[in-house]
């Protein structure tokens, strides 16, 4: 019923129904004939024309309505229109009621249709009023929900065009923690942070004042002191001149977030165990510092630091406490310089001091980061107490000073690494400065390096050969010594290019070289009755023997070369029993199985526990050619020599004296109870032709003998 009653009130309707009622008067008139209106004009000529007009201006108000009507789809005014057209022929009817009685009948007709169609109009005001109303009520509602989201996300101050706060929601008094007596005509100033620059709220204002959006994060100051980060958005209001007359400020809590980020930046140039800046920020202070030096002339130095057998706590004690002792090391640094200095942790137990305006002349910064040097020195050498265990380390300390914007961030490391380098050879806890002269040795070293790459390819190593008698001076074996001819340097002496050799791992493929080499000279005299019993001493390196699958090697080479295993001797050190010495017996006595020997090599010169010498298969000592050279002007050498040979004795292995070069020392040894002698006395190590005739020469005076 109402579908059909909303269908009544469609436009199409209310144009049927003024159609009709012109028509109907058009009929009545054309029925009427033309005299009518000649009569009616003789009659009553100023009523007719009151009339006229009156009913003109109805026809013309509601051409106005309908035309309105149709223009905005109002149908209001579109039904107000057609009412008022039907009164208009309602007051054209009314003219002519005194000349026919049909004119009464259509006045009363459209008097009763335009009061309906009144009606209409007042009912679809009325209806349009209440949609209004009810529209107006939903949109209340949305605001009010909106408003309600906004307050319990956002953060909201309305400001006057000076910034002067004229209102605030619940949510910026509690995250600032002032009431809104304490912010209601006041300026942002109340919440100021300090951490942004002046010239961030003049871009601020100078963009707002322009009429733009302004977005952005700030630093806000909360009424007990803390800090907190608020994503902002500020819109500005304009007044009818054009300019802005408020502006509304939307903020978002972000302090969480910058936390977060600032945690994730702290993680990204800071080292995770000791809390010091890593090697990336270490690297940016230090470009910074050298930058200075332009507009603060004065000279700054980089210490390089690690910590002196660092390796063997972390082996012995385990890493959990290492760790624990690089973070004590840490905080010891850091309290041994100033605040405007860097100490930074590269890893490992390595760290890097920045120092800056240290002295404004070569003089002063000299002694000033001497004496720093030396504060650090002395309080990381105070014994550490870690849980049950009580611990000393020392340092080494390479520094460069430095005092031009244009120097090197990474040469100035390099040259630090270099005098760290100085400092771990003059015997470590130490403070060396770079000078040139380490940079010549460096470049030196690498030098050295880069041929000694390409020195098997080459063929440039040769094996010499050192007799090794026994009391009577007959030759027991001999003791495979390595040298270098380099094509265009000539001779390079071992104590230059072994160390360099360990530390680069070419020992290894050299050391492999070494055993084959003289495992094939051991084979050869195998096949000579009068040489088959000489025995090959080889040095081993640590880095070589504890490499995985060392044994496998060394019975691989025996059986390629097809020496005898019990006439191989390899020569150990006293350090590498410092490190696995477990898995180092295990080799030693896979090895042992296959017939080969042991001598500890340099005895008396590292720091063996004399209850290892028991547990490790070895045959022979040597007395290190150090206690040999000073037997007759150092009581204490002498006396280490005899505890050897007494030692060897007593453990019922063979004892050998390194080093012997006069009749003296030979006659020394010899009535301390000595039993086998190498030096440069009996001969100096020779290649195997010239050891070929020393064996010759060797043969012939024992058959003059006989």
């Amino acid at each position: 019923m109402r579908t059909v009653f909303h269908s009544c009130l469609k436009p199409r309707a209310a144009y049927a129904i003024g159609i009709i009622a012109a028509l109907l008067m058009v009929v009545v008139l054309v029925m009427q004939g033309t005299e009518l209106w000649v009569t009616a004009q003789h009659r009553l000529t100023f009523a007719v024309g009151y009339g006229m007009a009156f009913c003109l201006a109805h026809l013309i108000g509601s051409a106005v309505l309908i035309r309105r009507g149709q223009t905005l789809s109002d149908s209001v005014s579109l039904w107000l229109g057609i009412a008022v057209f039907v009164l208009g022929l309602r007051q054209l009817s009314f003219l002519f009621i005194s000349q026919a009685s049909i004119f009464a009948v259509l006045e009363q007709l459209y008097s009763l249709t335009a009061y309906g169609l009144l009606g209409v109009v007042g009912w679809l005001g009325l209806k349009r009023y209440e949609y209004k109303d009810q529209k107006l009520k939903v949109s209340q509602k949305e605001i009010n929900e909106l408003k309600m989201a906004l307050d319990a996300h956002a953060i909201v101050a309305v400001t006057d065009s000076r910034g002067v706060i004229t209102r605030v929601n619940d949510k910026f008094c509690t995250i600032s923690q002032y009431s809104r007596e304490d912010l209601i005509g006041r300026t942002h100033k109340v919440i100021n942070s300090g951490h942004h620059p002046k010239e961030f709220f003049k871009d601020l204002w100078s963009t707002i004042t322009q009429g733009e959006v302004w977005n952005g994060e700030v630093c806000n100051r909360a009424k007990d002191g803390s800090l907190y980060w608020v994503q902002s958005t500020v819109v500005p209001f304009f007044g009818k001149d054009g300019k802005p007359e408020q502006y509304v400020a939307i903020r978002a809590d972000i302090t969480s977030r910058k936390e977060a980020e600032a945690q994730t930046q702290h993680m990204a140039l800071h080292d995770a165990l000791t809390g010091l800046p890593n090697r990336r920020l270490m690297n940016d202070r230090l470009i910074t510092t050298i930058q200075s030096k332009e507009r603060y002339p004065s000279f700054g130095a980089v210490l390089l630091m690690d910590l002196d057998h660092f390796k063997e706590v972390n082996d012995t004690l385990g890493h959990a406490l290492g760790d624990e002792l690089l973070r004590e090391i840490a905080q010891r640094l850091t309290q041994c310089v100033r605040k405007v200095d860097t100490v930074a942790r590269l890893g490992g137990d390595e760290f890097v001091i920045i120092l800056d305006r240290v002295g404004a002349d070569l003089t002063a910064a000299t002694q000033n980061t001497k004496s720093i040097g030396e504060k650090i020195r002395q309080a990381l050498a105070e014994p550490y107490q870690l849980g049950i265990h009580q611990l000393s380390v020392t340092p080494s300390l390479g520094v460069v000073l430095f005092d031009a914007s244009d120097d090197d961030s990474e040469e100035l490391i390099k040259q630090a690494d270099i005098a760290l380098y100085s400092a771990k050879e003059a015997g470590r806890n130490q403070l060396c400065f770079f000078e040139a002269i380490l940079q010549e040795e460096t470049n030196e070293r690498a030098l050295v390096l880069q041929e000694l790459r390409k020195v098997l390819e080459r063929d440039e190593l040769k094996l010499f050969y050192q007799p090794v008698v026994d009391d009577q001076q007959n030759i027991l074996g001999f003791e495979a010594l390595v040298r270098w001819f380099h094509h265009e340097y000539g001779s390079i002496s071992p104590i230059d290019f072994i160390p360099l050799a360990e530390q680069s791992g070419l020992i290894i493929p050299i050391g492999a070289w070494i055993l084959e080499t003289a495992c094939w000279q051991l084979a050869q005299w195998s096949t000579d009755p009068e040489r088959q019993n000489l025995t090959m001493a080889v040095n081993v390196s640590a880095r070589q023997f504890n490499q995985a699958g060392f044994a496998e090697q060394v019975q691989e080479i025996l059986i390629r070369t097809g020496a005898r295993a019990d006439r191989l001797r390899l020569e150990l050190t006293e350090s590498m029993l410092h490190d696995n010495i477990e898995s180092t017996i295990v080799k030693m006595e896979t090895l042992r199985k296959l017939g080969i020997r042991f001598s500890l090599d340099d005895f008396g010169t590292g720091y063996s526990s004399l209850s290892y010498l028991k547990l490790l298969p070895l045959n022979q000592l040597k007395i290190d050619k150090s206690f040999v050279d000073d037997i007759f002007e150092d009581p204490s050498h002498a006396a280490i020599a005899r505890t050897i040979m007494a030692l060897g004795n007593s453990l019922d292995l063979n004892v050998v004296a390194e080093g012997v070069e006069t009749q003296q020392q030979l006659d020394w040894l010899l009535d301390n109870g000595c039993q086998s002698f190498q030096g440069y006395f009996f001969s100096h190590p020779l290649p195997i032709a010239e050891i070929e005739t020393l064996l010759r020469a060797k043969q012939a005076g024992h058959a003059t003998e006989h």
